[in-house]
């Protein structure tokens, strides 16, 4: 392994593990503002009880969202630094504007929504929380804008083999952003979707928070139903543009190795063992002419083959091929679930369902694994490239040595196995004890919350309010 090798481990490594929490707490903040907008409006305890629950488990996944982060940043100093050499004049504006823009107003207002119940009134709160929420979608937009001007840069001039701003407008807006940021926002809130219908499904399963259980279940579904199919459709669009700016990696996420005969359209492969070496696929299973439905619209439409570009410039096929059949597969299942759950709460079975409720625990996860599913497709799809067509990853590597790499490897990883290990281990522990109810004493003015308190037996039975 090389130091390039070595560096991608690395970096492929580190945003890993960062997009899983920006992906659950972009969703999250969203959650928590519905959450304390129904308890405004209604003022049932359950839902004051549910915003306080998420809001710990917000906490603590954005503090590790943060922290890893900024580690991934220091990289495009320490081992790509020749990417930064060449593309900061870009590249560090629109991180700038990240900062400037989402990353204060987060900061302002986290506080306030974390530590300001009872201590600012209630429309400030919750302002707070809708501001958190925008906060998030604001980082996305910035950093979805970074990495998609990597994948199709616009707006620039090269000087001296060094990328200038010429129109900040098409820097921001390249072709394909539009695309990638609703795809990633929609992927964002389908993540939280069902983490919190799983987590509610295992809530119901054991008997536990049945009324909370069942909100965020009903909740949930109904989301999903708005949001999946919705998805599907921004995914289409991203695939056609992803057949006009990056025809490699479409040709790379299907295994398309050869043109196919005039007229004879482009089959969809449902399974194979691609084989770079031999430029075929073995054990292929696929359905003559779909690949052309989905991918062109068209009965007889093509696609340009991986053998259209020399080896040197064709991406690593095998991870791209099944890494995208496993986000559509989590999509397709969702979508299933979904259309199930929705026929079984019309015949109210939903709630008596095992076999369902047990779905949808299996499931909770499966947003994570999409979303990185999805990452590994998009940042493998565009090797050998770092900016697609203009400069390639072996050239924006740091030149240091590979010890230092392994060294710096290796602490990450035991790094983040103890932060992140005790910091999930924490999340679970919170979702195991589930929402507690709030104790408003009368020792207490009206706009006071205490902190939660488990229910113990002397609180008798707990029914709807």
């Amino acid at each position: 392994m090389d130091t390039l090798l070595l560096s991608r481990i690395q970096f492929g490594f580190v945003i890993s593990f960062h997009v899983l929490f920006p992906a659950f707490t972009i969703g999250l903040s969203s959650w928590l503002a519905f959450l304390e907008w129904r308890w405004l409006r209604t003022r049932a305890a359950v839902w004051r009880d549910l915003y306080f629950f998420w809001l710990r488990i917000f906490a603590v996944s954005f503090g590790m969202g943060v922290v890893s982060g900024i580690v991934m940043s220091f990289q495009f100093g320490t081992n790509w630094s020749a990417l930064s050499v060449a593309a900061g004049n870009i590249l560090g504006p629109l991180l700038s504007y990240e900062v400037l823009t989402a990353f204060f107003l987060e900061a302002s207002f986290l506080g306030v929504m974390l530590f300001g119940w009872g201590r600012v009134s209630e429309r400030l709160h919750f302002l707070s929380t809708c501001l958190v929420a925008v906060g998030t979608l604001i980082s996305t937009f910035w950093i979805l804008s970074a990495n998609s001007w990597l994948h199709t840069p616009a707006g620039y001039e090269l000087v001296d083999g060094v990328f200038h701003p010429a129109d900040w407008m098409a820097v921001i807006f390249n072709p394909s952003f539009p695309y990638r940021l609703a795809h990633m926002v929609l992927a964002a809130f389908i993540t939280t979707c069902f983490v919190v219908g799983g987590v509610a499904a295992w809530y119901l399963r054991r008997g536990e928070h049945v009324e909370a259980g069942a909100r965020m279940l009903k909740l949930s579904i109904v989301f999903a139903a708005i949001t999946v199919p919705l998805q599907i459709v921004v995914g289409d669009l991203h695939g056609l543009k992803t057949g006009e700016v990056q025809p490699v990696k479409l040709a790379a996420m299907e295994a398309h190795w050869h043109a196919g005969a005039p007229g004879a359209g482009v089959p969809l492969v449902l399974f194979a063992v691609p084989n770079p070496d031999d430029e075929r696929n073995d054990y292929e299973i696929a359905i003559p002419r779909l690949g052309s439905v989905i991918l062109t619209h068209s009965w007889d439409g093509t696609i340009a083959p991986l053998t259209a570009v020399p080896p040197e410039d064709r991406p690593p096929v095998v991870p791209v091929f099944y890494a995208f059949r496993v986000m559509v597969g989590i999509g397709m299942a969702m979508l299933v679930l979904t259309a199930v759950s929705l026929w079984a709460w019309r015949r109210r079975t939903l709630l008596r369902s095992r076999w369902l409720l047990d779905a949808w625990r299996l499931m909770a996860p499966s947003g994570f694994i999409a979303v990185l599913a999805g990452w590994f497709v998009v940042e493998i799809g565009r090797q050998p490239w770092v900016i697609q067509g203009l400069l390639r990853t072996s050239e924006a590597v740091s030149e240091i040595d590979r010890t230092s790499v392994i060294v710096s490897l290796s602490a990450f990883a035991i790094a983040y196995a103890v932060v992140f290990g005790a910091g999930g281990g924490y999340i679970l522990k919170m979702i195991r004890k589930g929402p507690q109810p709030f104790d408003d004493g009368p020792d207490h003015d009206a706009g006071e919350r205490t902190p939660m308190r488990p229910i113990s037996a002397a609180d008798g039975p707990v029914g709807e309010d």
